[in-house]
């Protein structure tokens, strides 16, 4: 095995601690050609698609990368940001300012956000952690509920990324927190802000990303996360189990996928006559193409044609100060027994940095 090269080893040296916040990730622009690099990494990942290379790879690049990527271009121009994708925009944000947070408490940290898929990558980032100096590192999946497509395909990159290292950094993961009260309470607050705003519909309607049936038989317990994360919220906000359903989205392919799904269930409430449904989607912190156009738009759109009236869509946590003050939490539970009260030392690298930006040179 060949390792990376290694920043020079200096006795002493007190340790530096990283936090690194991992999402999914996310074409770098809304185009056909940024949709298909993007794609392709994302459907070739093994957790993702469990089916044997041999039938699925004439599949994927003799049909769908061919196909689909000028489709979802036109999706994700539809909820584009000026500052770029809607996930990259929120993570950015979410990463600052538990940054803030945990700095205002007394930590003296490196937080960092990644991609999974696309840019900025895990191995980029953890390159540039250890060229900082960095010796321990919190790695945390924005997945809330646990799905081996998810959080163990994060697992799977960083252990990836640590093979080639000559002098691993100690890591801790974060494999859940889907009935972490500070998350639920976050979650409860988003709800009751809306419902001050717009008043309370008919129906509160929790969408979950879907993943395939099997996954539920093979042993993942997100199924029964979501539905615990759901119960929690429900019991926060003084729901009667009748008030609120939970649905499973983005199904993909013919094989069975966790049920109820999100639309059809939108279309059978319209029909039994519910008028007003409020929606949210639990399982995402951060408002993506999933939530604002599959769910905003075209859910909308279903439930309207179906016979509904008012469908409300209540977006994600994103960068609310009750969801950072949730996240910056559950980082300071999982540091406990790293001192991270201390100063680190700076290293030359951020020397540099810091003098050419005191001359006026861009970093």
């Amino acid at each position: 095995m060949t390792f990376r090269p290694e920043p020079t080893f200096r006795h002493g040296q007190p340790p530096r601690t990283a936090v690194l916040l991992v999402n999914l990730g996310t074409p770098d622009e809304p185009t056909p050609r940024a949709l298909r690099r993007y794609l392709a990494e994302f459907l070739s990942d093994p957790r993702v698609v469990e089916i044997p290379r041999a039938v699925w790879w004439p599949i994927l690049h003799g049909i769908i990368l061919n196909t689909r990527p000028a489709k979802s271009a036109a999706k994700y121009a539809t909820v584009w940001m000026p500052e770029g994708s809607p996930l990259a925009v929120w993570t950015a944000r979410q990463t600052a300012g538990v940054a803030a947070q945990l700095a205002a408490h007394g930590h003296h940290l490196t937080v960092r956000h990644a991609m999974r898929y696309g840019n900025p990558g895990i191995p980029a980032v953890m390159d540039r952690l250890r060229e900082e100096g960095v010796t321990q590192a919190l790695v945390l999946p924005m997945y809330p509920q646990y799905a081996a497509a998810t959080t163990a395909s994060v697992g799977d990159k960083l252990l990836q990324w640590a093979c080639g290292a000559r002098r691993m950094p100690a890591l801790r993961f974060v494999a859940e927190y889907h009935d972490d009260p500070g998350y639920i309470e976050a979650l409860a607050q988003r709800v009751e802000h809306h419902w001050q705003a717009k008043g309370r519909a008919e129906q509160l309607v929790l969408s979950f990303h879907g993943v395939p049936h099997r996954s539920l038989l093979l042993g993942d317990p997100y199924h029964c996360q979501c539905h615990k994360t759901a119960r929690l919220l429900g019991e926060r906000l003084g729901l009667a189990r009748e008030q609120m359903v939970v649905t499973f989205q983005s199904r993909f392919g013919k094989a069975k996928w966790l049920e109820p799904y999100t639309e059809p269930t939108l279309v059978a409430l319209a029909s039994q006559g519910v008028k007003r449904v409020d929606i949210m989607c639990p399982g995402f912190v951060a408002d993506c193409l999933e939530t604002l156009e599959e769910i905003a738009q075209e859910a909308c759109e279903a439930f309207l044609h179906a016979g509904g009236e008012d469908f409300r869509y209540i977006p994600c946590l994103n960068d609310d100060p009750a969801w950072i003050a949730a996240l910056a939490g559950i980082v300071e539970r999982e540091l406990q027994g790293w001192d991270t009260t201390v100063l680190p030392e700076a290293t030359e690298l951020e020397r540099q940095r810091e003098r050419a930006l005191a001359m006026g040179a861009p970093i």
